[in-house]
């Protein structure tokens, strides 16, 4: 009699999964302004940790580690490009010259680059929510996330939380999180009215200027100044992770 332990079956599974992730090279460009296509809120993720790739975002397959020269990150793909490989200029310059953007500005073009899509969990500590759940607008994200919903095994559908915030920039709404009572209702409740376009200016959302290297505010491109650079700076390094998953890269969050 042959007998499976839970662990093994797991880590069939999961060796299984990893076999079948998606790589190759890709002609990376920088990207200098956030958005995501599905309304995740830049002021709760690090925003210089993303990608802009033509593909349709994906409701488990949302984190990829790109590498160049020696050097890799993990980058947030939560928009779509018109056909670029794009990626945050931080990121881009970093993978590029080992520098960050706004040290070392660098200028350039498409540079071919490796990637690999890795498990969601890799890009934990890219979120900045508890738990590390990934952030959605509860006014404009339930097209993107009822469908992953109706993917109930999908990451997404098991890791998300939804704000009263309008813009994926953060610029309206209330910093409130909202509860869904899905398939139920298809309408989060929050604790204030939902969508409501007020100003919201508690937690904005930072862009590096390409090629400067400048940091503005994204609602108003106005440059920021040196001491709320670097503190955004340091919260977009350090924020820890909390998520303890098994990964591909078999080590844990």
């Amino acid at each position: 009699m042959i007998v499976i332990t839970a662990t093994a079956l797991l880590l069939g599974l999961l060796s299984a999964t990893c076999a079948s992730a998606a790589s190759g090279t890709i002609w990376a460009t920088p990207h200098d302004s956030y958005s995501s296509s599905v309304g995740v809120l830049g002021c709760k993720i690090n925003t210089d940790r993303v990608a802009y790739w033509p593909e349709s975002i994906d409701c488990t397959n949302i984190c990829v580690s790109v590498s160049y020269g020696g050097r890799q990150v993990h980058l947030l793909r939560i928009d779509q490009s018109g056909g670029a490989h794009d990626m945050s200029y931080d990121a881009w310059n970093y993978l590029y010259t080992g520098y960050s953007a706004t040290s070392k500005p660098t200028a350039g073009g498409a540079i071919a680059m490796d990637y690999t899509d890795v498990d969601a969990t890799e890009c934990a500590d890219l979120i900045h929510t508890s738990d590390n759940k990934l952030p959605l607008s509860a006014a404009n994200s339930m097209n993107f996330l009822s469908s992953c919903l109706e993917q109930q095994g999908s990451w997404v559908a098991k890791n998300y939380v939804l704000y009263n915030i309008l813009d994926p920039i953060c610029s309206y709404g209330f910093d409130e999180t909202c509860s869904l009572d899905f398939p139920a209702q298809n309408q989060a409740k929050c604790p204030n009215p939902l969508g409501t376009p007020v100003a919201l200016t508690t937690d904005p959302v930072y862009n590096i200027r390409y090629p400067t290297g400048e940091k503005v505010l994204a609602s108003t491109g106005q440059q920021v100044p040196a001491s709320s650079r670097a503190s955004h700076e340091q919260l977009n390094r350090d924020t820890p992770s909390f998520a303890l998953f098994a990964s591909c890269s078999g080590r844990e969050l």
